[in-house]
């Protein structure tokens, strides 16, 4: 069979998990925040399963044969979607209160990213490989911190759809500006300039952060004399709190 018809054989529309968020994930905030209705995906987990049991399905050959942006689309798409997973797994855990974010769902001493809780391309793969041994490696691609959301609450915003290839740099462009746009979470004023943790976490991805920081001024700040000073100089830099809590949407 020609790896054309091999790859015939995935949908790339990702049309399941487009119905899971576009169902589940309520935006707000002038669209730059969203929560998800986990309590109704975990209630109606048929579609969500689906898409799972597709993305696991997926051969390293079959893989090999797409494009770039196909690729990537395909991993960004499956972190998103197996971190919901994990989450509705254990959604009677939030219901009691036993956990308040993914970072309570640690097992015998390691952490959610650690655990080997899924399939994919051969083999039994862990949300941490999935982004720092498989994206962060074989991408080159600093916008995908603004694509990965790890369910919590300063996390950038879940999209109420699936990246696709055809659509892909378009999607993280819009990503990336809104979350700098964000003013809870990035910004500019008198003491310099504010950034999430995530640009400290993953400082080397950017390479030049202020470089990068410049290129995206316009969604730090609409005030010219901020845009000025990020022109002319390398303003300081201070890192927000990160909120960890689960961005769980109220439909209440």
């Amino acid at each position: 069979m020609s790896s054309k018809a091999i790859s015939s054989t995935f949908d790339h529309s990702h049309a399941l998990l487009n119905q899971v968020l576009n169902r589940h994930v309520v935006v707000f905030d002038n669209q730059r925040k969203s929560a998800v209705d986990y309590q109704a995906i975990a209630k109606q987990p048929k579609r969500l399963n689906d898409y799972l049991t597709q993305l696991s399905a997926v051969t390293p050959t079959q893989y090999a044969s797409w494009s770039s942006d196909q690729q990537l689309a395909f991993l960004i798409n499956a972190y998103n979607a197996f971190t919901i997973k994990l989450i509705i797994d254990n959604m009677q855990a939030f219901n009691r209160g036993d956990a308040q974010s993914i970072r309570d769902l640690g097992h015998f001493f390691s952490s959610p990213w650690e655990q080997p809780f899924f399939q994919l391309l051969g083999e039994q793969r862990t949300l941490d490989w999935l982004e720092h041994e498989k994206i962060r490696v074989d991408f080159q691609e600093p916008r995908i911190h603004f694509a990965l959301v790890c369910a919590a609450v300063s996390c950038p915003k879940l999209r109420s759809e699936a990246y696709k290839a055809e659509r892909l740099t378009a999607q993280l462009e819009d990503q990336t500006h809104t979350f700098l746009s964000d003013r809870d979470r990035n910004g500019v004023d008198e003491q310099g300039i504010y950034i999430s943790k995530i640009f400290k976490w993953y400082g080397d991805d950017f390479n030049e952060l202020h470089r990068f920081l410049g290129d995206y001024a316009d969604a730090l700040t609409d005030s010219s004399s901020h845009l000025e000073a990020m022109r002319t100089s390398k303003l300081p830099i201070r890192y927000t709190d990160y909120n960890w809590d689960l961005n769980i949407a109220d439909v209440n």
